[in-house]
Parts: C-alpha cells; structure tokens; sequence
C-alpha cells in the first residue's frame, strides 16, 4: 500500500495548516514524490528543521507506505 499525493497534503495540512502544497510524483509510481512546501511555520527555522516539521507530519508514513520523499520548503 502507498499513500497517494492528496494523503500526503492532507497529512501535512493537519500539521501545518497554512502550508502551501504542491506535490509531484516524480516517477510515475504514487511511491517517489516531490513536495514543494510555503509555510509561515517556517519563519526562522533552518531548513533541517522546517524539513523535520514534514517528516513529523507524515509520522510512521515515512520509509513504509512512503518511500521516497524529496522536500523543498520556503518560509512564505
């Protein structure tokens, strides 16, 4: 089983709910994604941390029903 690209918003939203999300499935597959991320929660973090703020939000999801999660993230 692998999450779909609205699961993956959807999760992320609950989370970060101002979040501005575009994902892209970079292979084709619904398993390889490529989320590009605008939060106001990332106003001053480093780009580690805004990064961990996701992988939080995506919780046991990641390495499991997601395989591979490419992350741009940008304070908006």
């Amino acid at each position: 089983m692998t999450l779909t690209a609205i699961e993956i918003k959807e999760l992320i939203k609950k989370k970060i709910p101002d979040a501005i999300i575009e994902i892209e499935d970079i292979r084709g597959d619904n398993n390889h994604y490529h989320a590009k991320i605008k939060s106001k929660s990332f106003k001053g973090l480093s780009k580690i941390k805004q990064h961990q703020l996701v992988y939080k939000a995506l919780g046991a999801h990641m390495g499991s029903t997601l395989h591979a999660l490419m992350l741009t993230t940008k304070e908006i």
